[in-house]
């Protein structure tokens, strides 16, 4: 038998991860401040609640996918929050990416009431979260793990039990700052590209058959060559996500002198183009300095599968 989950937090990835709980057969409880966001939704099965606290007293376990670690605070012990709402013994997961002092202290807000949580950030993208092939990262007790993972394996199609609670938030951070910085070169790279004379869609292929290729060149040169930058992630959770790396490297007495340059280069970023602005659009940084655009035909203004 699944287990009935509420989901908040509609976004980018949770608008479509919750959609995979429900292909896959469960019931889904939803709320969001978006009401098109709920709507859709809805439209597809789910049932809207008017606060996270009733939503959770509904499921009885919550999924939550949120902005930051002072949203994710918010939504579980605010006012209307999930601990006003679900039982002793009752399962908080947590798809969000935080910090790990964020993870730890929000985890011990709910252990206070008696509710267990599992953090599970995903990574992979958007595009990924809506075909159900995206990665789950999670940190908590193995046997909650096993008790939640029916509903962790519909929404994502490789999950990783990385150790306690706080080791998801650490291996999250790392990825998404790899990413960041392979960003930042995959841009370099192109624009070498384009002013040594080739044409920048054989050089795109040619350097995924490389050496050089990675997931980020795969995947979000794509929407630099075709000009949309659409990839659904902000500069704003870009620079959130780089100072999780920077803390952490404080923390951890780890020189982190890429992350620090790459962190450098999004803030510049954000001010040419606003903290809304897509973070693939830190290309067109390298773009507006030499005074050209990098454009190939035949590539997506989305990610598809």
């Amino acid at each position: 038998m699944t287990l009935p989950y509420a989901f908040i937090g509609l976004g980018h990835l949770g608008g479509n991860l919750a959609p995979s709980l429900q292909r896959n057969g469960f019931a889904v409880t939803v709320f969001d401040r978006d009401a098109a966001a709920v709507e859709r939704l809805v439209a597809l099965g789910a049932s809207a609640a008017g606060s996270p606290a009733e939503a959770a007293a509904r499921a009885g376990n919550a999924i939550t996918c949120l902005p930051s670690p002072k949203v994710s605070e918010t939504v579980l012990a605010g006012p209307d929050g999930l601990l006003q709402g679900l039982p002793a013994g009752g399962t908080w997961i947590e798809m969000s990416t935080n910090g790990r002092d964020d993870i730890l202290q929000l985890a011990a807000l709910a252990s206070a009431k008696g509710i267990e949580t599992l953090e599970c950030p995903v990574t992979g993208g958007v595009h990924l979260a809506a075909a159900g092939k995206i990665t789950a990262l999670v940190g908590g007790d193995a046997a909650l793990y096993e008790r939640h993972r029916p509903a962790i394996e519909a929404m994502c199609a490789k999950s990783f039990l990385m150790g306690p609670i706080g080791s998801a938030a650490v291996i999250k951070v790392i990825t998404n700052m790899l990413a960041f910085i392979h960003l930042v070169a995959a841009g370099e790279a192109l624009m070498l590209a384009k002013q040594g004379g080739l044409d920048l869609a054989q050089a795109y292929h040619a350097i995924v058959a490389s050496s050089g290729n990675s997931f980020v060149h795969e995947t979000e040169s794509q929407l630099v060559l075709n000009g949309s930058y659409d990839i659904g992630f902000t500069m704003d959770l870009a620079l959130k996500d780089l100072g999780f790396a920077l803390a952490m490297g404080r923390d951890f007495g780890t020189p982190l002198d890429l992350a620090s340059r790459v962190n450098a280069i999004f803030e510049e970023g954000k001010r040419a183009y606003g903290g809304g602005a897509w973070s693939t659009q830190i290309v067109k940084l390298l773009e507006d300095e030499v005074g050209t655009e990098l454009r190939a035909p035949g590539f997506p203004a989305k990610l598809e599968l």
